[in-house]
């Protein structure tokens, strides 16, 4: 099977071109908007950006069997657009249906895109984990895109006969992450005191190698198209425990102060990083199960497997420098 897949030098893309070529029976394409200066190994490369037009994806998807769509404009925590909703939807719906369109004409036999849970909203209710078939409740112009290129792919599906899938992943974590889990994996190894050890929320997390088997297995499996799945590592957590484990993984026990979290709430709040506590006190839980009924996946690395992974690529990095 020949596997193109987009946005290959982000986080998730690089670890899914390392994961597709190990199986041999797969070709594979890594499409970057810039293309590395070394070659990625036994992946041929293609230059591919969201804007795109329809001459150049057809030409691109010329000989694709599958196409593995993780592209996208992603979520900024201070976006400077003039109207964001408009810049995400023209790269997030308008570029993955034209894609998409391109890909039917091509004879593809298979269309995974990768969505985010923002689809389902922001937080769970205690005992109530998102799934795949509640009504989208997008709550930011990123969610509402994805939202929105989700609802086409499915109505051009049904026009066309295009094979889809879709796959919603929560926070993704593993070798390599930035962003908020790398600032605390920065924390934790300097062994900065932080006022999170009295959060009692439930939270689901996917490590990239999860992810990527996931999607590897999307791209294959007989009974994934016409679905939604969403992916996690299994198991949940509070953000207490979460930085507990994470500091057992760097080998430097997590020192939290008990802080109740509605006093934090309105510390970060008038800091102006509401967002930061929302995320940090609020639950979030993903029912990965219908990937576990219907495709009989289950992820291969437990959460500390993942933590553990995450936090040596951490220490080897720092270690460098």
């Amino acid at each position: 099977m020949r596997i193109i897949v987009t946005g290959a030098s982000g986080f998730v893309g690089s670890g899914l071109v390392q994961r597709l070529t190990r199986d041999t029976q797969h070709a594979v394409v890594a499409a970057y908007r810039k293309l590395p200066s070394i070659p990625v190994a036994d992946a041929d490369l293609v230059r591919f950006d969201l804007s795109d037009g329809a001459a150049t994806l057809g030409k691109m998807l010329e000989g694709i069997d599958a196409v593995v769509h993780l592209a996208a404009r992603v979520h900024v925590m201070r976006d400077a657009a003039a109207d964001p909703l408009a810049e995400f939807r023209r790269a997030n719906v308008r570029s993955t249906l034209e894609l998409a369109r391109q890909a039917a004409l091509a004879g593809v036999q298979r269309f995974v895109y990768v969505s985010s849970i923002k689809v389902n909203g922001e937080a769970t209710l205690a005992g109530r984990p998102f799934r795949a078939d509640d009504a989208p409740d997008p709550h930011d112009p990123y969610g509402v895109s994805k939202a929105e290129a989700e609802q086409g792919l499915w109505a051009l599906a049904a026009q066309t006969g295009l094979p889809c899938v879709v796959v919603r992943p929560p926070l993704v974590y593993g070798p390599g992450v930035k962003a908020n889990f790398r600032s605390m994996m920065g924390w934790l190894a300097r062994g900065v005191p932080l006022p999170f050890g009295a959060i009692h929320n439930r939270r689901s997390l996917v490590s990239r190698d999860n992810l990527c088997d996931l999607l590897a297995t999307c791209v294959s499996h007989p009974g994934a198209p016409g679905h939604t799945f969403l992916a996690s590592d299994g198991e949940d957590v509070s953000s207490t425990q979460l930085l507990r484990r994470l500091g057992q993984a760097l080998g430097r026990p997590a020192r939290l102060l008990p802080v109740p979290p509605p006093l934090l709430t309105v510390m970060l709040t008038a800091l102006g990083k509401g967002d930061v506590a929302q995320r940090l006190f609020s639950s979030l839980q993903v029912d990965s199960s219908d990937a576990q009924r219907l495709l009989g996946w289950r992820a291969p690395l437990s959460l500390d497997e993942g933590l553990r992974q995450a936090a040596l690529a951490f220490l080897a990095e720092a270690r460098s420098r």
